[in-house]
């Protein structure tokens, strides 16, 4: 499972290197891409079945960190995600995985399903063309949370995410309104929100 779960990492961070050298990436969910998320998601989802969270004891801190980014990555099994996340809280308390993966997962959910996220990990445009958090519940708290968790600053992540993108050659949209309703469209297409 070790090698099963880092091959399928490997394939995913190839291809979205490649995405990004073609500048295909930030054009929309790439198809090949969307496809390679929807194999590794239900690998992913059988391997949970028969063994649980794949932790660090039972794969290795690697390999943990590749299910965990593969789960990241599975946008397109709402079910999968909603059913690993309290499988992930599990393994956290047990210290089977770090607390940051299910930081992101949290908000990665939670932003799709339209909510507001707890710890700033989701990112996306904003009304002055930067990469900005998406709302976040109780911002004046999002350091202390961050913190505690042992994250990054949030102005940190920030910069680290602004200037990935600009490396990457992304762009903001040029019609703001109409990419947001279009990923909120996207969204309750996957049953991600109603």
């Amino acid at each position: 499972m070790k090698d099963e779960l880092l091959a399928m990492q490997a394939a995913d961070l190839l291809l979205r290197t490649r995405l990004v050298e073609q500048g295909k990436l930030h054009s929309g969910y790439n198809e090949e891409m969307a496809t390679l998320h929807r194999r590794n998601a239900a690998r992913l989802g059988e391997l949970i079945e028969e063994h649980g969270w794949p932790g660090r004891s039972l794969v290795g801190e690697e390999a943990c960190a590749a299910a965990w980014l593969i789960l990241q990555h599975s946008l397109l099994d709402p079910a999968l995600m909603r059913r690993a996340q309290p499988l992930l809280e599990v393994a956290v308390r047990n210290g089977e995985a770090p607390s940051s993966q299910l930081a992101y997962l949290t908000d990665r959910i939670r932003t799709l399903q339209g909510e507001m996220q707890l710890y700033g990990t989701q990112h996306d445009w904003d009304a002055s063309g930067q990469m900005s958090p998406l709302p976040i519940e109780d911002a004046t708290g999002v350091e202390a949370r961050r913190c505690a968790l042992g994250m990054e600053t949030q102005v940190a992540h920030t910069a680290r995410l602004r200037a990935q993108v600009a490396r990457e050659g992304a762009t903001p949209p040029a019609d703001l309104a109409a990419y947001r309703h279009e990923a909120a469209e996207w969204a309750r297409s996957l049953g991600w929100r109603k």
